[in-house]
């Protein structure tokens, strides 16, 4: 089963700033990459910032060994552009995996800026379900799926917001966030409604500061970057099949980075 892990950040500067729908640069060491990961929360009292991720690489797998006092090299933000926070009327929050980390502060904006927020959140086990209260105390509505059915609605997020949006109350705004693939779906449910979609494109940016180009992306025919133009698009302008295929380019240099990192060290570090 994947490893989720939520760190709590020493960064008084970063805390101060920090918006809903922005995200942060991390690099463990000197010698470490540089890897871009959403702001779930903060409290700029405390000084704080809260990171949540999956251990998947090389980078994330080392960042889940470190310990409470531990320290990282470089941990720069508030990046990208912050959510568009306004009062819309019904606005409908979709979030897929461990992206209800990266949804929770959006959900919580429009609340407070006086929007009807129905959140749905989906995992494909109910193991891999987290900050589920905390998410509907934000939200006027809350639906849980998960894939297999072991918690709450069995099902895909997707066929929850059809039924909103089939349903008798406006839905006004769309927010989608999670895996490319679930994005994609979403954005391809909501555009026979003409329900303006807005996508986190988080899951294709690498080095977060516009100078590597993997994530550009073709957003109504122009090239964007997610991480400076970013990182929220309109998903019915996204090209989705050309982003898909960008995700996959560095799948198996991931995998063998992983793999020489662990004959190296040891898997548990």
């Amino acid at each position: 089963m994947p490893h989720i892990y939520l760190f709590k950040v020493e960064a008084p500067a970063v805390a101060r700033k920090a918006q809903a729908g922005q995200f942060v640069v991390i690099r463990i060491d000197e010698k470490g990459e540089r890897i871009p990961l959403t702001i779930a929360d903060w409290d700029e009292a405390e000084g704080s910032i809260t990171i949540v991720f999956m251990e998947v690489g090389t980078t994330t797998h080392r960042l889940a060994l470190l310990e409470a006092g531990d320290f990282m090299a470089d941990f720069i933000g508030p990046l990208g552009l912050p959510t568009h926070i306004d009062k819309f009327g019904t606005v409908v929050c979709v979030a897929g995996g461990f992206a209800v980390a990266t949804i929770m502060p959006i959900a919580r904006a429009m609340h407070r800026a006086g929007n009807k927020v129905i959140s749905i959140m989906g995992a494909r086990n109910k193991g891999l379900i987290f900050w589920e209260n905390e998410l509907r105390n934000v939200s006027h509505q809350l639906i849980v799926t998960t894939d297999d059915g072991s918690y709450a609605r069995k099902g895909l997020v997707t066929e929850p917001l059809k039924e909103l949006l089939e349903g008798d109350e406006k839905v006004d705004r769309v927010i989608a966030i999670g895996p490319s693939i679930m994005m994609k779906h979403c954005a391809k449910t909501t555009e026979p409604f003409g329900v303006k979609t807005i996508v986190s494109l988080n899951p294709i940016m690498v080095d977060g500061t516009g100078m590597c180009g993997c994530c550009r992306v073709l957003v109504g025919g122009v090239t964007k970057f997610a991480c400076v133009d970013g990182p929220d698009f309109d998903g019915h302008q996204v090209d989705w099949d050309l982003l898909l295929a960008r995700q996959r380019i560095y799948l198996d240099e991931e995998g063998r980075s992983l793999q020489r990192w662990q004959s190296q060290h040891g898997s548990g570090g």
